[in-house]
């Protein structure tokens, strides 16, 4: 099959934002100007394309990422509208891994939110570049100027003015195109064909001088612009908008649009803006990876004559056709019906059907080229992070990293009848999911689910009963927390000697242990020199240390950021074996943690209460009283107070109630995890007792 639009014809944007600045609204209206649908669909009402979800509908947010794709003045945009809530934060980050540019939404009224932090960092990680869309310019207190400011404060971003807008609040009407000097109207009530106008003859001294700070912006980021703009030359529309482009693509500004998605206004410009701005799969550097047998850097360019190399980012178990995995090519094609290698677990994949994803709705495709995205079923051994690349050619792209779980429950089913499917649906929700984690507690027996936040879990458990029909009892939420040393230990050693009759076991190491950085994990370093171990057990000595961590000394908790440094042992030339350094390495570590004033830790989130000012006194008290650390409070339009503080996840179960209580139900507040810290020894007691 022919490819249908040239490659640098195609864009695979993310639609992301903080939960509520419009991101649902905004795809939809795409989709609706595209031609893509007929109809406009709304959240409110549960009739959007991309909330096809159940759970979405009810509840008026999106919970999984959903990939469609449109069609605009020649060219194919792939969009994926992912989900703004915290505990949903894995299907932002997957969906940033395989994207080439993003439209970050923000809200006229509040500008930037905590979640907008959240997903800019994000695209900062990933390299993505983005435009920026102030949405909700008819709201009350809504000002274009101000969100510029809150993207150039907060973010650190460089934000370019592009439009001016017309009109202000519920007198919006319309926006004015800085580089062109075009002025644009919707009047109709769809907003299917804006209307070019005279620019409004007070608004044009606005428009002069905002142009000018435009064009000197753009100018900065290019040195032959540059060197025009100073000699006074003219710099002609074309030249800017490829300037623009460039500097976008490199990183270097985000360029900023306005419109209200909801009262269909300012939606193409935006539309225009992907085309003109945001990179296609050819602009991208070519995707780099590794060679799994050699470890040599491998680059695979965006080309479908190039070896195949694809990225599986989202796994999906639909009830009807079983699962599918959704995948990003980077380079050659995927055909139906082919052969894909997967390095990392050495096995060879069938492709079975592959698809064309529209939300839930799918078509059949024959192939899927470089730089597009599409989805397979069939797939027995492939999931999220997985590469999948041609057997003669292989390369192993980089993996997805996803934040761990902080918040666990104990489930269990409410018949025997369901034990089975409990597991069956468990197994298939964490396949999906990289940050559910399910096992099973030694002690109690009991099966323990985890997750990123109290309504992560209830969704999911709300999908076991609806989609797997399985009815399960669920526990009180308990955090994770996590174990770590105060201090060196210069010195952590056992000597494994075991004596049965023929072969014995024989290991001896000796450790030292130190508390590492905080969110680094167990680091592992070998210091053997003059081979008091033999190389060949050292593998065995990083595995006994890594299992000994997950379970420390105070209460069973995982132990992390501790840096261990294996530098003496001895071995015996016969007794010596994987087993007995492996559990030498284990005994020592566990001495090393009880020299080590071991403490437990806890996760602590970062919440951001927003509240009418004369609220503020409860607040504050509301959130000391949890043990909270006021970190900032500032002043938001319309008589709002913004306050940011520091608390653990413990005393946060339960908030959204006291908060409604303490504001007449006016209050709002939003928590991400930030880092773990110390607990302080009563509150230790307690968790201990």
């Amino acid at each position: 099959m022919a490819r249908q639009y040239p490659l640098d014809q195609y864009r695979n944007i993310g639609i992301i934002a903080h939960i509520d600045a419009g991101k649902t609204t905004t795809t939809e209206r795409i989709l609706f100007y595209t031609g893509k649908t007929h109809r406009l669909g709304s959240v409110d009402d549960g009739t959007t394309v991309t909330d096809w979800m159940v759970q979405e509908r009810e509840r008026g947010i999106t919970i999984v990422s959903a990939a469609v794709s449109a069609e605009w003045k020649g060219y194919q945009i792939n969009i994926i509208d992912t989900p703004g809530h915290i505990d949903f934060t894995a299907e932002v980050q997957r969906s940033m891994r395989v994207l080439d540019g993003g439209i970050v939404v923000f809200d006229a009224v509040q500008g930037v939110e905590p979640q907008s932090e959240t997903v800019w960092r994000q695209a900062d990680r990933y390299g993505v570049p983005r435009i920026c869309f102030v949405n909700k310019m008819d709201r009350i207190g809504a000002s274009y100027e101000r969100s510029i400011e809150s993207i150039r404060r907060r973010l650190g971003a460089n934000p370019l003015a592009m439009q001016l807008p017309i009109g202000s609040e519920s007198s919006f009407r319309g926006a004015i195109d800085l580089l062109t000097r075009q002025a644009w109207v919707w009047e109709e009530e769809l907003g299917t064909e804006p209307h070019q106008v005279e620019i409004p003859s007070d608004l044009l001294p606005l428009v002069d001088e905002m142009r000018a700070r435009l064009v000197e912006q753009v100018a900065e980021t290019d040195d032959d612009l540059t060197l025009k703009y100073l000699e006074g030359q003219d710099i002609t529309v074309p030249e800017l908008k490829a300037a623009l482009r460039r500097a976008v693509i490199a990183g270097k500004a985000a360029p900023v649009f306005c419109g209200s998605s909801l009262r269909n206004k300012g939606v193409q410009p935006l539309l225009d803006a992907v085309i003109d701005y945001l990179p296609s799969p050819s602009d991208i550097p070519p995707v780099i990876g590794t060679h799994p047998h050699t470890q040599a850097e491998v680059e695979r360019p965006a080309k479908d004559d190039a070896p195949m190399s694809a990225l599986v980012f989202k796994i999906v178990s639909d009830p009807y056709v079983g699962r599918l995995a959704y995948f990003r090519v980077y380079s050659g094609k995927v055909v139906n019906g082919g052969m894909a290698y997967n390095p990392a677990k050495d096995r060879r994949e069938r492709v079975g059907r592959l698809l064309r994803m529209y939300a839930d709705r799918r078509e059949d495709v024959s192939e899927v080229m470089a730089g597009d995205i599409g989805a397979i079923l069939g797939l027995k051994e492939s999931f999220t992070g997985d590469t999948l690349c041609d057997a003669s050619n292989p390369v192993l792209l980089e993996t997805i990293s996803f934040p761990a779980p902080v918040i666990s429950v104990a489930i269990e089913p409410k018949t025997t009848a369901d034990q089975d499917k409990m597991s069956e649906a468990l197994h298939k929700l964490s396949e999906e999911d990289p940050t559910f984690r399910v096992h099973s507690d030694e002690e109690t027996g009991q099966t323990i689910i985890s997750g990123m936040g109290e309504l992560h879990l209830d969704i999911l458990v709300d999908r076991m009963l609806r989609e797997f029909r399985v009815q399960a009892r669920v526990g009180k939420p308990q955090v994770a927390y996590r174990e770590a040393i105060t201090r060196t230990v210069e010195k952590a050693e056992y000597r494994h000697i075991k004596q049965s009759g023929g072969r014995g076991q024989y290991g001896h190491v000796v450790l030292k242990m130190a508390p590492g950085e905080p969110g680094s994990g167990i680091v592992f370093e070998n210091g053997i020199i003059g081979g008091s171990i033999p190389k060949e057990y050292i593998p065995a000595v990083e595995k006994g240390v890594r299992e000994a961590a997950e379970a420390g000394v105070l209460a069973g908790y995982p132990v992390v950021d501790v840096t261990v440094k294996l530098y003496d042992g001895s071995f015996h030339e016969v007794d010596s074996n994987d087993m007995a350094f492996k559990v030498a390495a284990s005994l020592a570590f566990k001495e090393g943690i009880h020299k080590g004033g071991p403490v437990l830790q806890e996760p602590i989130m970062k919440v951001e209460v927003l509240t009418p000012e004369e609220f503020m006194g409860e607040i504050i008290g509301q959130l000391n009283a949890r043990r909270g650390e006021i970190q900032s409070t500032e002043m938001r339009p319309g008589n709002t107070q913004s306050v940011i503080a520091m608390v653990p996840l413990a005393e946060m179960f339960g908030y959204a109630t006291d908060l409604r209580s303490g504001t007449q139900g006016r209050g709002v507040f939003t928590m991400e995890f930030d880092h773990y810290a110390q607990v302080s020894d009563n509150v230790a007691r307690m968790i201990l007792a």
